[in-house]
């Protein structure tokens, strides 16, 4: 089922991001984050003791993760995220025993639709396993932007993508359909020269900023320069250097199967808490 364009608000232009990705790989990307990234992935698999035949990358861009991943599930094909998000993904029904992803749900708009559509392409007891950036992420950029333009130019204009919260997407995996859904952060704080050195690695990672509603004039050297100042005073350490936090949302889940463990009912526990903390107190 293709998401409804009627009732998606359309926040990132997917098809500018595709040409800031294409033009990062082509120079000297910065990939310290999708590296990282796919590591983990490759960690978190291990735990899960079942063999995955068929699999899938969901928009990842570069390859990392499936080089990361290649040694124990051979291949795992590529699935590009659509530019027109009203196109389906090119998945037939109950097709993967496993999806993956890395540092790509973060810039879809219809996020749930494109979560459900996994969940359908999953077979039963078929596993999701994804990253995306999210939380607090970038905050010291937004904050100091957001104070130098209020301070220059009377007002604010947005500069980082609103990123998803951990709650938000458990809420979102529950609405897929996904069973036994699991949420948690892992927070990186990156140390720079300097804002404009984290700027320019942005541009390498191909993440500068695509909102639809993106300023389209260029920003005022006087804007940028005071800018990078606030940071330097609010978000430098002892030593000069700036931190920059990256939240890695990790997001998991399976599709639907008998054999999986089911939540209790409400008032089917044969022991109370009471009892519980009781037990656990006796000397």
């Amino acid at each position: 089922m293709a998401p409804n364009p009627n009732t998606t608000p359309t926040l990132f232009d997917r098809s500018l991001l595709r040409t800031r990705h294409n033009r990062a790989l082509r120079g000297a990307p910065a990939t310290f984050l999708l590296d990282r990234v796919a590591e983990e992935a490759a960690e978190r698999l291990q735990a899960v003791l079942r063999e995955f035949k068929s699999a899938a990358d969901i928009g990842t861009p570069g390859d990392q993760l499936r080089a990361a991943l290649a040694g124990r599930f051979g291949r795992i094909a590529r699935v590009d995220l659509p530019d027109v998000e009203s196109e389906p993904l090119p998945l037939q029904p109950e097709q993967l025993d496993l999806a993956v992803s890395a540092l790509a749900f973060q810039f879809v708009n219809d996020l749930p639709g494109l979560l459900a559509q996994i969940r359908r392409a999953l077979k039963p007891d078929g596993f999701l396993l994804a990253a995306m950036i999210g939380g607090d992420t970038l905050t010291e950029l937004r904050q100091s932007f957001a104070a130098a333009e209020a301070e220059l130019e009377g007002g604010v204009s947005p500069r980082v993508a609103p990123f998803a919260d951990l709650r938000d997407v458990g809420a979102l995996l529950q609405r897929a359909k996904f069973a036994l859904p699991v949420t948690d952060v892992d927070r990186i704080v990156v140390r720079y020269d300097s804002a404009f050195a984290l700027m320019a690695d942005l541009r390498r990672m191909g993440a500068t900023n695509v909102l639809v509603e993106r300023r389209r004039t260029p920003t005022r050297r006087a804007t940028l320069v005071r800018m990078a100042q606030i940071y330097g005073e609010r978000f430098a350490d002892a030593d000069g250097r700036i931190r920059a936090t990256f939240d890695v949302i990790w997001l998991s889940g399976w599709a639907p199967h008998e054999s999986q463990q089911k939540p209790l009912q409400p008032g089917s526990a044969r022991a109370s808490l009471a009892d519980a903390v009781k037990g656990r107190t006796k000397t």
